[in-house]
C-alpha cells in the first residue's frame, strides 16, 4: 500500500514498520457510510532523533483514507499508558493488517508487555466521557434552548459595569486561584491522572466542595468585595450559558443526519451509547484476561444498541454499575499495576536501532485497500 505524505516526509513510505485498519471495520461494526481509519506505526531515520531542525510525531491524511502514522516512541508512550485508540493498534485480526514488517511483526508479538491496570482508568475514562456527551446531547433533545442567553436572565446590565479587560483579568485571576488548589498531575503518565482526578473529585463531592463554594472560596481569599464576589459570579455563570450555546449551535451544525434520526427517535445519542458499551465491555476482557478483543463478538447486541434497544435509564443504570463492578475487577487483575517500562523502552531502542542499521526488514503482509 502506497502512504500518502506531506512535505518532506517522503522517507516515510520506507519506514513504516506497521499499518492496520481500526475502529468500526476493525470492530466488525460498520456501516456502508463508514469511513476507512487506518493507523500505524513509523521509525524515523536518524537525522530525526540526533539533530535539531528535523521533528515528527505523527503524519495525518485525510483521503482516500483517513490514516495516522505515528513516531514509533509516541506510539509506544500512548500505548504503555493503554491509551484505547492505540493499544488497539496491536490488537486488531490478522485479516485487518495493511502492512507488517519483520520489525512491526516483532512490535506485534510483545504487545501483551504495553497492558496493565491502567486500562481499567483509560477505558473506563473513555467511556463517562461519553456517558457525559450522551447526557449533554439528551438535555438539548429534550429542552433544547430557544435562544442566545441574555445578560438579563442572569441580573445583569446590558453592558459589562467594568471594562472587559478589567472584568477578563479578575475572572483569571479567581481561575488561577482555584488552579493552585489542585494537585500537580503532569509528573504521571495519563492513565494515573485520569485515576488521580477521579478520586478527588470523588474526595471534593464527599466535603460537599461543589465548583460553586471552591469560587467563592477563591474570590475571597483574593479580597474582592461581597458585591464584586457577586457580580463576578453572575458573570461566571452568564459567560458559561453563551460557551454551552455555541456548543449547541455547533452540534446542530455538525450533526450526521442519521444519526440525528435515531436520536430524536430515542432521546438518546446511539452512536455513543454503543461505543460506551463497547468500551466497558473491553476494559473487563482486558482486566480478566488480558487480550483486547478488537473484533467483537458481541457484535449483533452492540449494533442493536446503537439502533436504539436499550434505553436512556437502562444504559445510564447500566454504566453506572458496571464503572463499580469494573474498580472491583482491577483489585483481582492478574494484570500487573503498570508496564514494564524499562523493557518496552528496550524494545522501542531495539526496533530503532535496527531500522537505522538493516532498515525496516522484509515486508510480510501488504494489502491493497479500495478508496
Amino acid at each position: 500500500m502506497k502512504i500518502p505524505y506531506s512535505g518532506n516526509q517522503t522517507w516515510i513510505h520506507d519506514r513504516t514498520i506497521l499499518l492496520t485498519r481500526h475502529g468500526s471495520h476493525a470492530y466488525g461494526l460498520a456501516r456502508p457510510t463508514s469511513d476507512i481509519d487506518i493507523k500505524g506505526v513509523a521509525i524515523p531515520p536518524r537525522r530525526y532523533f540526533t539533530g535539531f531542525l528535523q521533528h515528527f510525531d505523527q503524519v495525518e491524511t485525510r483521503a482516500p483514507y483517513d490514516m495516522v502514522v505515528y513516531d514509533v516512541r509516541k506510539f509506544f508512550k500512548l500505548a504503555a499508558d493503554c491509551n484505547p485508540n492505540i493499544i488497539e493498534v496491536l490488537w486488531t485480526d490478522p485479516e485487518d493488517h495493511v502492512l507488517v514488517t519483520t520489525l512491526g511483526e516483532r512490535l506485534l508479538a510483545r504487545r501483551e508487555a504495553f497492558l496493565s491496570q491502567k486500562a481499567k482508568h483509560t477505558f473506563s475514562g473513555y467511556a463517562i466521557a461519553q456517558l457525559k456527551r450522551i447526557k449533554s446531547h439528551r438535555q438539548w433533545l429534550l429542552d433544547p434552548p430557544s435562544g442566545p442567553p441574555s445578560r438579563e436572565a442572569f441580573d445583569l446590565p446590558p453592558e459589562p459595569e467594568v471594562p472587559e479587560d478589567q472584568l477578563l483579568t479578575a475572572l483569571d485571576m479567581v481561575r488561577r486561584k482555584m488552579d493552585g488548589w489542585d494537585i500537580d498531575l503532569e509528573p504521571f503518565d495519563r492513565s494515573t491522572r485520569i485515576e488521580l482526578q477521579s478520586s478527588w473529585a470523588e474526595l471534593l463531592a464527599e466535603m460537599n466542595l461543589t465548583a460553586d463554594a471552591q469560587w467563592r472560596a477563591a474570590t475571597r481569599s483574593l479580597g474582592f468585595e461581597e458585591s464584586t464576589m457577586e457580580l463576578l459570579d453572575r458573570e461566571r455563570h452568564y459567560r458559561a450559558e453563551v460557551k454551552r450555546w455555541k456548543q449547541f449551535l455547533a452540534w446542530k451544525k455538525q450533526r450526521n443526519p442519521d444519526r440525528a434520526e435515531l436520536e430524536s427517535q430515542h432521546a438518546l445519542d446511539t452512536k455513543h451509547a454503543m461505543h460506551l458499551v463497547r468500551l466497558m465491555r473491553m476494559c473487563r476482557e482486558i482486566l480478566e484476561t488480558g487480550q483486547v478483543v478488537v473484533k467483537r463478538p458481541d457484535r449483533e447486541e452492540l449494533l442493536a444498541i446503537r439502533n436504539g434497544a436499550w434505553s436512556y435509564d437502562e444504559l445510564i443504570a447500566w454504566a453506572e454499575a458496571e464503572d463499580e463492578a469494573l474498580n472491583a475487577l482491577k483489585k483481582d487483575s492478574p494484570l500487573p499495576r503498570a508496564p514494564d517500562r524499562k523493557a518496552l523502552d528496550q524494545l522501542c531502542q531495539e526496533l530503532v536501532e535496527e531500522a537505522w542499521g538493516e532498515g525496516v526488514g522484509e515486508v510480510l503482509v501488504s494489502r491493497a485497500l479500495d478508496p
